[in-house]
């Protein structure tokens, strides 16, 4: 069994989710800000604070990409999709589902974007990032799931429907 990769926007489940499916099915789990905070020794704010959104953005594709595991749920930070070495690494390590959701519930769920550590440039709006990143993941995703309106043990479910559907899991 391959690895499975949480992809979406901040705040749209992909630590909940995948922390659930990891159990269901006996997998490990890996939340890869976890990963970058044990690396740097920072939070997340703390790293984008002192290096800069840009050298955050390069040390996560940096650290993402020299992720090795296998039969492993990896649940990305929402920028990882901004890292074209990292995302190659993933694809190639299993498939990746994206995380559904439309842009009126990200805003409500993304009330505290700085204390998150979330990756948006200076006068760039929500909705440019929310546009940006979803054409980015729709692009890296081998299945999506719509997260929209339901609650996460729906979304759970639909989930493993989906990779199951597509030979992710049996």
């Amino acid at each position: 069994m391959k690895n499975i990769i949480l992809i979406g926007m901040p705040a749209v489940g992909k630590s909940t989710i995948g922390s659930a499916i990891a159990r269901k099915t006996g997998m490990k789990y890996i939340d890869t800000d976890d990963v970058i905070r044990q690396s740097c020794m920072l939070t997340l704010p703390e790293i984008i604070e002192k290096h800069g959104m840009e050298k955050f953005m390069i040390i996560e594709d940096r650290i993402l990409s020299q992720i090795e595991t296998s039969k492993t749920i990896i649940s990305t930070g929402g920028s990882a999709v901004y890292g074209e070495n990292a995302m190659r690494h993933l694809k190639a390590s299993g498939t990746v589902l994206y995380l559904k959701i439309n842009f009126e519930e990200i805003c409500k769920r993304l009330k505290r974007m700085q204390s998150r550590g979330v990756v948006i440039r200076e006068g760039q709006t929500l909705k440019d990032l929310y546009d940006e990143r979803c054409a980015l993941c729709e692009r890296y995703a081998d299945v999506a799931v719509d997260m929209s309106n339901i609650p996460p043990s729906a979304g759970i479910e639909q989930c493993i429907i989906a990779l199951k559907r597509v030979g992710a899991i049996k």
